[in-house]
């Protein structure tokens, strides 16, 4: 895990049955947060990180977000011709020049430690990130991934990004069970898949951050497929753990917001609202009259 982070998995196979009929057309990730998809901001945290090269994980109905990080010739030509630069600049900016989007098929949904060994021909053996959009992390600083893999390269270490949740919660969670290193740190013991609150080791739930080494995808090709023939991240890394003896929970600096379900996009959205000079007063104000 010396090597610095390069690469970096996104599984956006996902069905966003929570946003229908929105997502009968467009992709769960593409839904905005004012005037940018769930995906920019994933991709921004991950060339934060040192990324450049994103592979994403998709299935073979969904082209939006290829096209999204595609070359839009005819629009690009129109805000040219107007002398539009600035929208100009926001439309080629959304991915920069070197970095480059590789995407993979999905065949089946068979959870998500599938999703990210769909990738292993790309990633190889090398260390790389895991980033879930639905997962949208703010920050003042360095972003989460970065933070993760500073540390992961620092400890030679795999890195998961956990965050205390309600303990009646855990059991919509992987819960890891943890040993204290320092403020954000710890070393992790086990970990359960969505244990009942009753059996639950801790409330630190694992969320949609990971700085993994590739030996994780043997570990997931030995991974026995569990309920609705899943194969769990979750299970190949208790595995790492117990083959390596060291991976590592994180509590990153920042702010989470759940943006697979309505109340968290509403909140990601009203959240960063009000951190745009323009938009805050007019957030102030429409909520003063509710």
């Amino acid at each position: 895990m010396s090597k610095p982070l390069r690469k970096v998995v996104f599984p956006v196979a996902g069905l966003g049955t929570r946003f229908l009929p929105a997502t009968k057309v467009v992709a769960k990730e593409m839904l905005p947060v004012l005037d940018r998809p769930l995906i920019q901001y994933a991709v921004d945290e991950a060339v934060d990180a040192g990324a450049d090269t994103l592979i994403f994980v998709t299935n073979r109905y969904k082209h939006a977000i290829a096209d999204y990080f595609d070359k839009a010739y005819e629009l690009e030509s129109k805000l040219q011709e107007k002398g539009k630069d600035e929208l100009l600049a926001l439309v080629q900016g959304t991915l920069p020049r070197h970095v480059r989007a590789i995407f993979v098929t999905q065949p089946e949904a068979l959870g998500l430690g599938h999703a990210v060994l769909c990738a292993k021909p790309v990633v190889g053996d090398e260390p790389f990130g895991v980033v879930l959009p639905d997962d949208l992390i703010w920050t003042k600083g360095k972003g989460a991934l970065r933070q993760m893999a500073e540390l992961a390269q620092a400890q030679e270490a795999g890195v998961i990004a956990v965050e205390e949740v309600p303990h009646n919660d855990t059991d919509k969670y992987g819960i890891v069970d943890a040993t204290p290193i320092d403020a954000r740190s710890a070393q992790i013991r086990h970990m359960v898949e969505k244990p009942k609150p009753a059996d639950a080791p801790s409330n630190l739930a694992v969320v949609g951050r990971y700085v993994l080494p590739g030996r994780i995808f043997e570990l997931l090709e030995q991974t026995t497929p569990g309920a609705g023939g899943e194969i769990q991240l979750t299970d190949a890394i208790d595995a790492l753990l117990k083959e390596q003896g060291k991976v590592l929970a994180y509590r990153f600096e920042g702010t989470r917001f759940d943006c697979g379900n309505k109340a968290g996009l509403v909140r990601a959205t009203m959240h960063m609202a009000m951190q745009d000079p323009k938009l805050a007063p007019t957030v102030r104000e429409f909520l003063a009259t509710l």
